[in-house]
């Protein structure tokens, strides 16, 4: 029987604190990784492989990070993930050829992966099943707001110091998340009841025995988050297309991110209160919307209404993925499955772009657009058919 004392200021800190300074730490240098690389000698093209390496790393890394973090426990995973995102930073800072910021990039995909897989896997032990929605909710807000907030101190620092001010930034921000890391006792967990003789599932069997999951509600969850990526483009994309300036463009985007972020806690409690099931149709159906009529979009007014409400869906999907990932995590083999499952994320946030691309060149940008607007009605579609309508139900497998 959960805790019904349980409140998750007594956790705040060590839970969220890390997360925030991580998420602060990548907002301060995604904005300058490609002007690095141009100063570096980079085309563009190549510039924009290297930040693509940020994506591959996290891909790749999904599986080794399960093992890893399965193996060393979540704490000491937390910890070598901020390590190896503070090398990656120095060789940011040091670099004096593209292939060297490539590596680094490589890394920080590699250690982001690692550090959302070990930080999600400590959330789900820590928090009673009736408050999961919230707490993982507030875990993706928290790292929101870092990356609302990290962009604006690297300009801030990049005023005096020039572009290596963004990755001295992200450095102290990372170097502060460790010692709090280290410095943080462990989060009170219940043991399980379990046999302690019996050995870890292998990744294949794991993939097996839930195929049911991962084919039905990992789709929705990968079709979400080639949405969301692709949001990230489909932005400046029309608001260049309308003629809008950059400046503009940057307001409007800053807009759409503000709503996003209002959204975490209320979706969160949503989830816990009324069903996950009643925060994914509105996540799927409100962004799915909004991209099929922002072609539509002509004026400056109704562009901005529509991203608007474009960062309210995604808001409201805040800790969706990673709550449906928790629901239908087993007790034993969790890390893997989780790891399995941020793989199957990662895959659609890598696709999302390449396919508003492809259609973009075979069509126009207005039909790369409304085809990922489509996304979002085939997941609710199956959102509506395989998650539990009743309130309070678990996720099970399909």
């Amino acid at each position: 029987m959960a805790d019904s004392s349980f409140s998750l200021k007594s956790i705040a800190i060590p839970a969220y604190g890390p997360s925030l300074l991580f998420g602060f730490a990548n907002g301060a240098i995604l904005p300058v990784i490609a002007l690095s690389a141009r100063d570096l000698g980079a085309t563009p093209a190549l510039a924009g492989l290297i930040i693509a390496l940020i994506g591959l790393g996290s891909l790749l890394a999904n599986i080794p990070a399960a093992l890893i973090t399965s193996r060393v426990g979540e704490r000491s995973a937390l910890l070598g993930a901020s390590a190896i995102t503070i090398i990656a930073l120095l060789l940011c800072i040091f670099a004096n050829h593209a292939l060297l910021l490539a590596l680094a990039t490589l890394l920080i995909g590699v250690s982001t992966s690692v550090f959302f897989l070990a930080r999600q896997t400590y959330m789900i032990e820590a928090v009673p099943f009736y408050m999961r929605a919230r707490a993982l909710s507030v875990l993706g807000g928290v790292n929101r707001i870092g990356m609302f907030a990290g962009p604006f101190a690297g300009a801030a620092v990049m005023h005096f110091v020039g572009l290596s001010g963004a990755y001295w930034v992200g450095l102290a921000a990372l170097v502060a998340s460790t010692v709090l890391t280290y410095y943080m006792p462990d989060l009170k967990v219940e043991p399980r009841v379990q046999s302690l003789s019996a050995a870890k599932p292998r990744m294949a069997r794991i993939a097996r025995e839930h195929a049911g999951v991962f084919m039905s509600l990992g789709l929705a969850v990968l079709l979400i988050s080639a949405m969301r990526a692709a949001r990230q483009i489909v932005i400046p994309l029309w608001a260049d297309y309308i003629g809008l300036s950059p400046t503009a463009t940057s307001v409007i985007f800053g807009l759409s991110s503000a709503v996003d972020m209002l959204m975490f806690y209320p979706a969160g409690k949503i989830m816990d209160d009324w069903g996950r099931l009643w925060v994914a149709l509105p996540c799927t159906l409100i962004m799915g919307i909004s991209l099929v009529i922002m072609p539509f979009t002509t004026t400056v007014f109704a562009f901005i209404v529509v991203a608007m409400l474009l960062g309210l869906g995604n808001g409201f999907g805040s800790g969706i993925n990673m709550t449906l990932g928790a629901d239908a995590s087993p007790d034993h083999g969790r890390t893997e499955f989780l790891g399995l499952w941020r793989l199957i994320s990662d895959v659609g946030s890598s696709a999302g772009p390449f396919l508003l691309s492809g259609m973009t060149a075979l069509v126009s940008l207005g039909a790369g657009i409304a085809l990922t607007g489509g996304f979002g009605f085939i997941s609710a579609a199956i959102f509506w058919h395989f998650l539990p309508h009743a309130r309070g139900a678990k996720v099970r497998d399909q």
